[in-house]
């Protein structure tokens, strides 16, 4: 009777502890669609300024609100649209686990594209996208071991001993590849996704992922093609602060994610551990 009653009090702690969870998630959820982007926050950001009338790409059309004094202003309403679909599809992509490669090589976005790819541990290029970057991965990775390869040999006492020449140039080789490539130094296979600032500079990286059928998530101009890119958010990819909100924004989405997949891993193995405990558990009852 005892073991009885022991059991029925855990279990009504169990799901206690359960309900209280669900109900924190749910908080926590209704949090996070709080922080989501206004029309008012994107406008004052500037997102919504376009180029020059003379300048524009037709098949960005459907993407502009109107002409203002020979620049074509964005439709911010299609803005947030196409942002929300591109989040729910990166929130799938980065919970199954696997890489968005962060892509911008224009000055005005190179800083605060390194700062968020560096805090969610993702791979960028910031500096020259290299031909074949994609399409010749096997390249890139052999240059990425060198890259290894040089690091472990500097941080060996051998390397003191070579002579100041050969020390030099080996200097300048690692400073070289970690320029091109040290955005990339931890990606072991092909990234599952790009995110992109300004498609018209980037157009080899697009191509190659486009032969790859890697989907690309970009900030897309009124003077871009938006055919090539899976998930186009209209907005103005010269201005700073726009770039700034955007991709913040973005990294803001995919911290979130990884923190649902580091929460469902651990969810899994709790299960994983008690139902385990369930079966140790059981014949010891039958045996009494």
């Amino acid at each position: 009777m005892i073991h009885e009653w022991l059991n029925v009090r855990s279990q009504a702690e169990e799901k206690q502890e359960e309900n209280s969870s669900l109900a924190s998630d749910r908080t926590l959820r209704k949090n996070r669609m709080a922080e989501k982007l206004t029309y008012q926050e994107l406008l004052d950001a500037g997102v919504h300024f376009g180029h020059l009338t003379r300048k524009w790409n037709p098949k960005m059309a459907e993407y502009i609100f109107m002409e203002n004094n020979g620049i074509h202003i964005i439709d911010l309403n299609k803005t947030l649209s196409q942002l929300d679909e591109a989040i729910f599809a990166l929130k799938n992509i980065v919970r199954s686990g696997r890489k968005i490669m962060f892509v911008a090589t224009k000055k005005q976005a190179k800083d605060i594209v390194t700062d968020e790819a560096k805090r969610l541990n993702m791979p960028y290029v910031t500096e020259r996208w290299l031909g074949g970057m994609l399409t010749n991965f096997a390249t890139i990775r052999k240059s990425l071991k060198k890259l290894a390869q040089i690091d472990k040999l500097m941080k060996d006492d051998a390397f003191n001993n070579l002579a100041k020449r050969e020390r030099l140039m080996v200097t300048r080789e690692k400073a070289k590849l970690e320029k091109l490539l040290g955005g990339i130094a931890d990606l072991n296979r092909l990234p599952a996704a790009l995110f992109v600032i300004d498609v018209k500079r980037e157009h080899i990286a697009v191509t190659e992922a486009q032969k790859l059928n890697i989907p690309v998530f970009a900030l897309v101009d009124t003077n871009s093609d938006p055919s090539g890119v899976d998930f186009p958010i209209p907005s103005n990819d010269d201005a700073f602060k726009s770039i700034s909100i955007l991709t913040k924004h973005i990294g803001k989405v995919i911290e979130e994610s990884l923190m649902e997949r580091k929460k469902d891993k651990e969810d899994a193995a709790h299960k994983k551990d008690e139902d385990e405990k369930r079966k140790v558990d059981e014949p010891v009852e039958e045996a009494k």
